[in-house]
């Protein structure tokens, strides 16, 4: 068999995406999560649980040459992160060891989570990583495990991740969702569609022999205050009540740039909320 093959460990929505992408490219896919019905056609099912240390029954044979870790954390707390990210990344590592497989290169599926700028100020990869919560310093202690693996390996930092089937924020607009216009609190974002690319875009780019920075942000090209997105939505969806009190979920303020991924080539094809947000509810409309 000729073709690059990957291994994407946490196959859901963007490792789903980024399987089908790969599949169109003629890439033979394994998938590993606990749900192997849900993987897309055409994807080899690897049935496992990252918290099991004994190597899964249905590992693939064929070392994979790229192996991308793609899980999202069933357990919204300390321990659910570290078992999710740590510990399971740990105990693929020794599986590949015990199988003598050695990928060409690790892709770690990272969070913006480990930047703690809160005053709107631009962030871009060799800005400081000094977070204070823990999902923050946990996804950075899963990154220096990546680093030391022994594979070259290259983290994503990936931003807000929005797109069908992640519509919390639509969903709040619609209830009338009140923010605070002033100081402008920042938020990125990108779609699950273009998060899958800028994955696939860089196991392309290496397999062409281009060398890959150890990190990479993704997020589309308009951070914006959070307040702009609600009154653009709101505008798009006709909402004209207002909600009783002026709820915000979260803090922090930054505005991240995707100008590295950008200069290796890769673009966003929802450049900004308005394009993605767009495409979601026109996907959404009733015939």
């Amino acid at each position: 068999m000729s073709e690059l093959s990957a291994l994407i460990v946490g196959c859901g929505d963007v490792g789903g995406r980024l399987a089908l992408q790969l599949l169109t490219s003629g890439w033979h896919v394994s998938g590993l999560r606990r749900s192997i019905d849900q993987l897309p056609e055409g994807v080899q099912p690897v049935a496992a649980d990252l918290t099991d240390a004994q190597i899964p029954a249905a590992w693939p044979e064929r070392a994979p040459d790229y192996l991308v870790y793609c899980v999202a954390a069933s357990q919204h707390d300390e321990a659910g992160y570290k078992a999710a990210y740590v510990d399971g990344l740990r105990n693929v590592l020794s599986w590949l060891q015990a199988r003598g497989q050695q990928p060409r290169r690790l892709l770690f599926v990272s969070s913006s989570s480990v930047f703690a700028q809160q005053d709107g100020q631009w962030v871009d990869e060799t800005a400081p990583t000094e977070p204070t919560g823990y999902s923050g310093k946990i996804m950075l202690d899963a990154e220096r495990l990546a680093h030391d693996s022994g594979i070259p390996a290259s983290v994503v930092r990936l931003t807000g991740i929005y797109g069908p089937g992640r519509e919390w924020l639509l969903s709040q607009v619609r209830q009338g969702y009140r923010v605070a216009q002033q100081p402008p609190l920042y938020g990125n974002r990108i779609h699950a569609e273009d998060a899958a690319s800028l994955l696939a875009y860089l196991l392309d780019a290496d397999a062409r022999g281009i060398t890959l920075e150890d990190c990479y942000i993704g997020v589309d090209d308009d951070p914006a205050p959070l307040a702009d997105v609600v009154a653009w939505l709101r505008e798009y969806l006709g909402v004209t009540e207002w909600s009783d009190e002026q709820r915000v979920r979260r803090t922090g303020s930054k505005r991240c740039s995707n100008a590295r991924a950008r200069a290796l080539g890769w673009a966003p094809v929802y450049p900004s909320y308005k394009e993605g947000y767009a495409a979601i509810l026109r996907g959404s409309a009733k015939p």
